[in-house]
């Protein structure tokens, strides 16, 4: 059915042909690119759980169902002629040198910054019929992320704060602000400004180059790290955590802080 020798990347072609084939797989014969695309969500942030290991070998694997992911996608394309596997490497090989001039025509970049700032105006001569700057900015990006891309977006043109002490004095003008409209108890205020500080806090971070995503799975992790001390620590006393105080609770907190 496969020949031995095919290329990896011909081979895995040939799977994906396979699948969706007559005699194929009636679970793969049923996807369509909508309900392909909660897997292709998953398998990007299993890469980015892969990542944070530091296994190469789990790595590697999760890589692989990505690129599945994109094969699966460009045969069902494929197979009512709207694009092949082909087209897509071709596309992007094309973009990929159309927007490094600096390294494929005579063009030259100082720094990465200088590369980042010639890659958005290459972008938008591309995309010259997109109303607004923000319009390449994916709708269902998780949130802190969303406000980072765009906060990026429009700094190419110049809207920025000037220094980043100038964020952090937005950060402690909308805390004043998510105060008040606690104390007012209005639910769609509390949203509006709790939003507001979160954007701002998005803004300092991207200032000093910080990742918001990285920054948030960071305290989770820490977070779940000492409750899950804590609860062991309960566990050692032969004590029950839904019976404990609050202050017995955050005496085992500190107990644990203290022990990292």
């Amino acid at each position: 059915m496969i020949e031995k020798n095919l290329p990896p990347l011909e081979k895995l072609k040939k799977i994906s042909e396979i699948l969706r084939s007559e005699n194929g797989c009636p679970w793969d014969k049923e996807q369509t690119f909508s309900s392909m695309k909660p897997y292709l969500i998953e398998e990007a942030y299993e890469v980015y759980d892969a990542i944070d290991s530091g296994s190469m070998d789990d790595l590697r694997e999760e890589l692989g169902d990505v690129l599945y992911q994109i094969y699966a996608h460009s045969q069902i394309a494929s197979e009512t002629g709207e694009f092949t596997i082909d087209d897509v490497a071709e596309g992007i090989s094309e973009k990929l040198i159309r927007r490094h001039p600096h390294v494929f025509a005579d063009e030259n970049a100082e720094d990465s910054q200088a590369v980042l700032n010639r890659w958005e105006q290459i972008k938008k001569e591309e995309k010259s019929s997109r109303k607004s700057v923000l319009e390449g900015v994916p709708a269902h990006l998780p949130a802190l992320l969303m406000a980072y891309r765009m906060q990026e977006k429009v700094s190419h043109i110049g809207f920025d704060w000037e220094s980043v002490d100038d964020a952090v004095m937005k950060i402690d003008e909308e805390l004043e602000e998510f105060k008040e409209v606690v104390k007012q108890q209005d639910r769609e205020k509390m949203i509006d400004e709790a939003g507001d500080i979160l954007f701002s806090i998005v803004n300092v971070l991207r200032h000093q180059k910080i990742d918001p995503e990285e920054a948030l799975r960071k305290s989770s992790a820490k977070f779940k790290k000492r409750f899950m001390c804590l609860e062991s620590e309960a566990e050692k006393a032969e004590k029950d955590i839904h019976q404990m105080s609050l202050q017995e609770l955050d005496e085992l907190w500190e107990k644990c802080k203290k022990a990292e």
